[in-house]
């Protein structure tokens, strides 16, 4: 394995781990839905799951 590609796996990894590949997901889903509107920022999406997280939380049992 080149060490581009190493990296490239390596970065990936983080950004799912750390959930930082969510928000790109978002936008691309929000685009694809939603073509005419605009896409929220990243701190707008964060607010918008804070909230639904207090709204909507989940039962875990640990």
């Amino acid at each position: 394995m080149r060490a581009a590609s190493w990296a490239r796996a390596v970065r990936w990894y983080l950004r799912e781990l750390t959930g930082e590949a969510e928000y790109g997901r978002y936008c691309e889903r929000h685009r694809r839905h939603h073509p005419l509107a605009p896409v929220p920022t990243r701190r707008e999406y964060q607010e918008q799951r804070a909230l639904h997280r207090e709204t909507h939380p989940q039962s875990r049992c640990c």
